[in-house]
């Protein structure tokens, strides 16, 4: 039966009218708001805070491409190099927190603020992990005509020869760079550093003989450990690598401390909605376990992950606690 109780109905009106004032300007703003816009409705930044033409900057462009296609926006990569990458690092953290600027990083993002003082940014506190891309590694590499081939042997012949031997890196703060004062903390050894611009030249030096042991990127390397123009002794990280599985690890011959593997991977400014950060991280994720880019991947001698942002940040938060303690005990530090 319809309800025809008007008196009710009168008086329910006015209590509505009554409440009209409070209610009026939450429902303005609402009628007024633009509605939440898709993501991503405009182009995607990518900034690598590196050179063009390295690893880093091939990934980046890689992962652009893909997701253009299937987001159908644009992807630029923005080469931002610079102090040690902290420029680009710096830049990122100071973008709008809207999902539309991030960072294509590596192990340096939590290695440089024990390195360098005032750097103007936290690696953790000002950024949101949004996966982990890759990983590789570092190896100790001998030149062909260095008479040492395995790490004890090495060792042995360093230590017959205090000071002979200088050791070459990619550069000044590098992660070949810090296991190179590693090494010689925890073989009690001694031998000068010499940091190089980059791998390529180190690459150069290591197989002409000019110098005759290095920490270097096994993607820098891999030609010419193929050729035989460089010998491996050993490689950093917790097991051995897929891309070398012949080559031992410094754990194996009792060394601590070279288990951090080097890793690439994507950072939003902190404070980007959750919606955002996951539906990159998804998507990322997808690509670099699409079967052309992994094969693409590991030809740039990186092995594909594409983790959760939670996975992530987990590896960052202890890569940061650990290269600081290594970085404080062999006593680096670079203006």
């Amino acid at each position: 039966m319809p309800f025809r109780c008007t008196g009710l109905r009168t008086a329910l009106a006015a209590m509505l009218l009554a409440a009209m004032p409070a209610v009026l300007p939450a429902a303005a703003v609402a009628a007024g708001s633009t509605p939440a816009e898709p993501y991503p409705s405009r182009p995607l930044t990518i900034v690598v805070p590196s050179v063009a033409g390295n690893v880093n900057d091939a990934v980046a462009r890689l992962i652009g491409q893909e997701l253009t296609r299937s987001w159908g926006q644009p992807v630029i990569v923005d080469n931002k190099p610079g102090a040690g990458t902290t420029t680009g690092t710096k830049y990122v953290a100071r973008a709008a927190r809207d999902g539309y600027t991030a960072l294509l990083t590596f192990t340096a993002h939590v290695q440089n603020p024990s390195l360098y003082r005032g750097i103007g940014y936290d690696p953790i506190a000002d950024f949101t992990p949004v996966s982990e891309v890759a990983v590789s590694s570092t190896i100790l590499a001998v030149s062909p005509d260095f008479p040492a081939r395995t790490l004890p042997e090495v060792v042995a012949l360093l230590k017959a020869n205090p000071g002979k031997y200088p050791y070459g890196s990619y550069g000044a703060g590098t992660t070949g760079h810090i296991l190179g004062e590693l090494l010689k903390r925890e073989a009690g050894v001694q031998m000068e550093h010499v940091a190089y611009k980059g791998g390529a030249p180190l690459a150069t030096d290591l197989a002409a003989g000019h110098v005759k042991l290095g920490f270097i990127a096994v993607g820098t390397a891999m030609p010419l450990l193929q050729g035989g123009k460089l010998v491996p002794v050993a490689i950093a990280g917790v097991e051995r690598s897929a891309l070398l599985p012949r080559v031992p690890t410094f754990r194996e011959a009792g060394y601590q401390g070279f288990e951090p593997e080097a890793w690439m991977g994507l950072l939003f400014p902190a404070g980007v909605p959750r919606a955002r950060v996951d539906a990159l991280s998804r998507e990322v994720a997808r690509i670099v376990r699409l079967p052309e880019i992994a094969r693409k991947m590991q030809d740039l001698n990186l092995v594909p992950v594409g983790s959760t942002p939670e996975a992530f940040a987990t590896v960052m938060k202890n890569d940061r606690d650990k290269w600081s303690r290594i970085i404080r005990d062999v006593g680096i530090t670079l203006e």
